[in-house]
């Protein structure tokens, strides 16, 4: 396996597949030991010509442009791994009002413009490309947990926000179920889309804390990127992944894949100290 982009979710699929006999090599932007430079185009080249399957997890440029497809686009169109997949986002939908949204919808009409170029350019590089379309990602060490352990979960009043999410875990379970799967698009999220505050809520009372105070987008003061987060709504149908490439899910709502963030994570979130020495939660 050679998977460009050895971030959050690819780290933890190349452990799993390390675990299970895989030789796996990665791509960083520099070169540390663990992973060939992104830019090393002779070490990359060379892993490609030996992979049998491969994994972009390499997000688009902001300026537009998959930067994978534009260095070695051309080489994995002629050297055909046995098995192709790409990490793409369900950004690419847009707001959908709250609705349910399947692999059939049109794309490119949000603010994730950059992201539906490249997953469509993904598509037309061959026909056998496997796309894997993405909620927000939680896991051990990256979920609510840790954000209201840090202060930095909030509250907003916005009582009709739906999202979608997806554990780490199950994502990796999707990819591996993908390599004796069909080709083509799946949305890859659990079974139950719920609002943010749901979360938040459930990840405090799993730590014993106070909840955050309701507040407006503008009294929590959130990065623009945070505010675009809340701009859209929307909930992602998961069925043709279950049904095409027999997926099942570990983790099939937030509560459960939150129960298991807490039983592996660091001992500071795990066992949080009494509420009289708690954090500001705003």
């Amino acid at each position: 396996m050679l998977i460009f982009g050895m971030g959050y979710t690819a780290t933890r699929l190349a452990d799993t597949l390390r675990a299970d006999g895989w030789l796996v090599t990665g791509t960083r932007r520099m070169s540390d030991g663990e992973a060939i430079a992104f830019d090393d185009q002779a070490a990359v080249l060379t892993a490609l010509e030996t992979a049998t399957h491969l994994l972009s997890s390499v997000p688009p440029m902001a300026e537009g442009g998959d930067p994978v497809l534009q260095k070695y686009g051309a080489a994995i169109a002629a050297r055909r791994p046995t098995w192709i997949g790409y990490l793409s986002s369900t950004g690419v939908y847009g707001d959908t009002g709250g609705a349910w949204v399947d692999e059939s919808a049109a794309v490119g009409s949000g603010r994730r413009t950059a992201r539906a170029e490249a997953d469509l350019a993904w598509q037309a590089l061959r026909d056998d490309v496997h796309v894997f379309r993405l909620p927000g990602i939680y896991g051990p060490g990256r979920s609510a947990l840790e954000r209201v352990v840090e202060g930095k979960a909030h509250r907003i009043d916005m009582p009709d926000q739906i999202f979608s999410r997806v554990h780490v875990d199950d994502i990796v379970g999707a990819v591996i179920a993908a390599f004796d799967g069909r080709a083509g698009v799946y949305n890859i999220a659990d079974d139950m889309p719920a609002p943010q505050n749901d979360v938040i809520t459930y990840a405090c009372d799993l730590l014993h804390r106070d909840w955050p105070p309701l507040q407006s987008i503008a009294e929590a003061g959130l990065s623009l990127m945070a505010r675009g987060f809340y701009a859209e709504n929307r909930r992602v149908a998961n069925d043709k992944a279950k049904r095409l490439l027999n997926w099942t899910l570990r983790y099939a709502n937030y509560r459960l894949g939150l129960g298991a963030c807490m039983a592996t994570t660091k001992p500071s979130i795990a066992n949080p100290p009494p509420a009289s020495a708690s954090i500001d939660q705003t």
